[in-house]
């Protein structure tokens, strides 16, 4: 399994691949979350939360888009996508 970090960065490029825009900020601690402005999915990455907290957030977005159950993943994180959808 990866590193924390290495995983937010593979759950973000994953986002990414989907087309979502990806916006670090500073958000409160809450870990940030996945919102549409102007038509286009974005996600916010909360700077002020700790890694695990960012990482459940965008894990939760990854599995709230279609095309997610589709494309390939890391095992690590194909499982808690997976979770996320029950």
């Amino acid at each position: 399994m990866h590193d924390p970090a290495t995983q937010l960065e593979l759950i973000l490029e994953a986002l990414e691949t989907l087309g979502v825009q990806i916006r670090h900020d500073r958000c409160g601690g809450s870990g940030g979350g996945l919102c549409t402005v102007r038509g286009q999915r974005v996600i916010f990455v909360d700077l002020d939360a700790d890694l695990m907290t960012r990482a459940e957030r965008s894990i939760e977005a990854l599995a709230a888009l279609p095309g997610a159950e589709t494309m390939f993943l890391p095992p690590a994180i194909r499982e808690r996508v997976d979770k996320c959808r029950e």
